[in-house]
């Protein structure tokens, strides 16, 4: 059965000023990359768990600040290329990057070491105008994108 996780893209301005918040993602497989390395806040559902309600807990844990007011507009879903369904929901927000206190996970580092580490789910978080969103987003979530725009271009 495929992972299924639900997340929050932000974003800001209008028309060609619009800006997403995206996340690139922890740990030691996603360092020395950045092309495809980003993420909308994201995670797994908790069994029984609605997935606007798992994107609201997943923000607050990837991000360590609660979820932004508003209204949630959602975007629909996406198989990635792994198999994993996303779910996701647009929100117009500001949001200081530095004020950003990612969660962590833990990982057996370096493989095989049986030593585990702990790493943050993203190492930071940054504003990207939507044409540079395309390059640093995981292909799988570009339709998110795309999907957003009608709202910023209305």
């Amino acid at each position: 059965m495929a992972k299924h996780s639900a997340g929050l893209l932000l974003y800001r301005g209008r028309g060609d000023d619009t800006e997403v918040l995206l996340g690139h993602m922890g740990g030691p497989f996603w360092a020395k990359k950045d092309a495809g390395a980003w993420s909308l806040p994201k995670g797994e559902l908790d069994p029984d768990e609605s997935p606007e309600k798992a994107a609201r807990r997943e923000f607050e844990e990837e991000l360590g600040l609660p979820a932004p007011g508003g209204e949630y507009v959602e975007l629909g879903v996406v198989k990635q290329a792994g198999g994993k369904v996303v779910t996701a929901w647009a929100v117009e927000a500001e949001l200081d990057p530095a004020a950003v206190v990612p969660g962590t996970f833990t990982m057996e580092w370096p493989p095989r070491s049986g030593r585990q580490q702990e790493f943050p789910e993203v190492d930071r978080v940054e504003w990207f105008p939507l044409a540079v969103a395309r390059e640093k987003l995981v292909k799988g979530q570009l339709p998110f994108l795309d999907r957003l725009l009608p709202l910023v271009t209305g």
